[in-house]
């Protein structure tokens, strides 16, 4: 199946909202967009003057016209005008979950006010969305004035944000992005919030000062649904769809003599556009009375590496460490699986001596106490190991801290720490380690290495080998970090030089 998603939703005349902005903001995403018109609205930059809505003879012919031929990864749905179309949308939705091979992920933008204010839906429309179509929704992106309607709860502060969000998955739906655009807390920023799976994520930025937002709901959601139908992860769809409406505020225009629509600009490639992350100690969570853990200091960062890592082996044994700094390997890390106790600490002693007999970086994982005891060059850690660590030890220490990232949102969750450099993937699938849901491919690569590269040594990581390598090195990526290439090849001294040629002996 392509990558093909399916709009739900009524026509803007005036070409900043409903279906023209979905279409758009899919476009931007590389998704094929197809659409089912709900309603015909007469409006323009000053308003809606009219709301026409579609039988549901035209919307069943519709559908049926698209399920036979072209069925979607995702639906996304935005403005059904009356209870026939919720009951007509949601006995479809039930239809293709049941019946489908792969049934489709339903994102819903419950658009019931314009952002001009305007009522778009009939009165009697929200019982019927509680009853029929929000059991069926995967994500649902409502905005402040949705979310108040839908739920009853008035959004004052971080834990209403929760209580509604929890409303909500009672109700049937499954995750839900709360948008902060009109939230105003804390006074000057932009606060968006997700839960998920029983995970919460948070994302802020400050507020962008233009007046012209129409279409920013609808793009939001149509955004998330072509990361989606990509195999993004919702974390990832999140701040992508965050970044791309960002993005599209900073170059908003007016056409007409009232509100301007969001501008669609393409797949955001400007590290300025993406929000930050919030989470206990950074940017904003003091606003948001995050608890504070182990006390860390953000802004001061990790020691540097002197530039790019080059070629970076991932060994299992000090036998291999010794091989590979012999070899000229410029940068190595010692992963020891099932560590024997006993031997661990003087294995990572050793390791540290060949790094410096040898002049080379060698990185411990995860141990960094260890690492610290016997003044490692660097540590690596995994998202998990963020929380967990005394970064301020490591930091303190003068360690260099390698982070491992896997998708966008683990991407600028490290940059939060300033770390020494950002390792990403798994590129490929690899046999050391289950890295299921987790493959992020040479698309995302090249996404990845130019958003990061200007702050940090990048390193790719992930099944790669001598086959696939001089394509990983296209991308730009700084380093590629290899393990069974070198381990399990006949000659690793000739693999070594094989590599080292590819990254031209950085």
């Amino acid at each position: 199946m392509a990558d093909v998603v399916w709009s739900i939703a009524g026509s803007d005349s005036g070409g900043g909202a409903g279906i023209q902005a979905d279409i758009k903001a899919m476009h931007s995403f590389g998704v094929h967009g197809c659409t089912v018109i709900t309603a015909l609205t007469a409006q323009n930059s000053l308003g809606v003057e009219a709301l026409n809505s579609t039988s549901t003879e035209v919307i069943e012919s519709q559908l049926q016209a698209l399920a036979i031929d072209m069925p979607a990864r995702v639906i996304k749905i935005g403005m059904l005008a009356n209870v026939q179309q919720i009951q007509l949308v949601a006995e479809h939705l039930s239809h293709y979950k049941a019946k489908w091979v792969e049934p489709p992920l339903v994102v819903y933008d419950p658009v019931a006010i314009a952002s001009s204010g305007d009522r778009l839906t009939e009165e009697d429309t929200i019982d019927a969305l509680k009853t029929y179509l929000l059991p069926l929704i995967d994500v649902i992106t409502p905005n402040t004035q949705e979310t108040q309607l839908l739920t009853g709860v008035y959004l004052i502060g971080p834990d209403a944000v929760r209580e509604a969000a929890q409303k909500l998955q009672q109700l049937g739906v499954q995750s839900v992005v709360i948008k902060g655009g009109h939230w105003d807390y804390p006074k000057g920023y932009c606060v968006d919030y997700c839960a998920s799976q029983g995970q919460e994520y948070w994302l802020g930025n400050e507020a962008i000062n233009t007046p012209h937002t129409h279409g920013t709901g609808c793009s939001l959601s149509s955004a998330i649904a072509a990361c989606l139908a990509k195999g993004y992860p919702l974390k990832d769809a999140f701040i992508l769809g965050k970044a791309y409406v960002n993005k599209g505020l900073s170059y908003a225009q007016r056409f007409g003599e009232g509100i301007g629509p969001l501008a669609h600009t393409g797949f955001p490639e400007d590290i300025n556009d993406y929000p930050q992350v919030i989470e206990a100690g950074s940017w904003l969570a003091d606003e948001l009375d995050f608890e504070q853990p182990i006390p860390f200091n953000f802004a001061a960062g990790f020691a540097d590496t002197g530039g790019e890592l080059g070629l970076y082996a991932v060994v299992d044994s000090v036998d291999w460490v010794e091989k590979c700094l012999s070899a000229g390997v410029p940068t190595v890390q010692l992963r020891v699986k099932n560590a024997d106790p006993e031997t661990l600490e003087a294995d990572i002693q050793t390791a540290v001596t060949l790094g410096n007999k040898y002049q080379g970086r060698v990185f411990i994982n995860d141990y960094w106490q260890l690492a610290i005891k016997h003044g490692a060059y660097g540590v690596h850690l995994g998202q998990e190991d963020l929380s967990e660590a005394n970064l301020q030890a490591i930091q303190e220490a003068g360690l260099r801290l390698g982070v491992s990232t896997h998708g966008f949102y683990e991407m600028l969750r490290a940059h939060n720490y300033r770390p020494s450099y950002l390792a990403f993937g798994a590129i490929y699938p690899t046999t050391t380690k289950d890295m299921t849901g987790q493959i992020q491919g040479l698309e995302k690569l090249s996404h990845f290495v130019p958003l990061m590269a200007e702050h940090y040594p990048t390193v790719a990581i992930g099944g790669i080998d001598l086959s696939v390598a001089p394509d990983v090195v296209k991308t730009g990526v700084g380093s590629i970090a290899v393990v069974r290439a070198i381990t399990e090849s006949n000659d690793h001294a000739s693999a070594i030089e094989q590599l080292q040629a590819y990254l031209g002996n950085r």
